[in-house]
């Protein structure tokens, strides 16, 4: 395996946290003091991304944008900022278009197979399609169950589930698994 790994927080954002967003998730409340313990045992090497809408999308991305025009907004809208806690939190920040987070942005940061230690929102988006692109790389992944926010209980358990059909390349553990191997 690489050297130690590093923390992926994925798009703790208003966008996915705000009760009044339509894509708020019903779990982030018990998720982010999880999240936030990671981030204070991993210290700099912590990378936190932020899902920002394409700027000019092509393709299926036209449709999508036009089926949530509410997020069809620029980057530097209000809704796609990281929440308050996030905002100074140690480490790397990446931007992406896209769901997945696994591309050049993120390999600048880690080298191309990694262990990642996975948590944010949502389970069965943006972290399902970050881990199996990263998995098919040669990365090393460690989904944090409860660190991670789904888009309801079931959804959350389903992306859960396939996630762990790809051992060894992903495992799943909970925070407090993680922490006590920080020792």
């Amino acid at each position: 395996m690489n050297s130690a790994p590093w923390l992926l927080v994925i798009d703790p954002q208003v966008i996915f946290a705000d009760p009044g967003s339509d894509w708020a998730s019903p779990m982030w409340g018990a998720t982010e003091p999880n999240i936030l313990s990671l981030i204070e045992a991993f210290g700099d090497r912590t990378i936190i991304t932020r899902w920002i809408p394409p700027q000019d999308p092509t393709g299926s991305w036209r449709d999508y944008m036009a089926a949530w025009p509410f997020a069809d907004v620029p980057p530097t809208d209000e809704k796609l900022d990281l929440l308050p806690p996030f905002v100074d939190a140690p480490g790397h920040r990446i931007d992406e278009p896209t769901f997945g987070k696994w591309g050049a942005n993120l390999r600048a940061i880690t080298g191309e197979t990694p262990h990642l230690v996975v948590a944010g929102v949502s389970t069965d988006c943006c972290v399902l399609s970050t881990v199996i692109p990263a998995a098919d790389a040669g990365a090393y992944l460690t989904v944090v169950s409860d660190a991670c926010a789904g888009s309801s209980e079931d959804n959350h358990r389903a992306a859960l589930h396939c996630m762990g059909l790809y051992p060894p390349q992903v495992t799943l553990q909970g925070t407090a698994e993680i922490l006590k191997t920080m020792g």
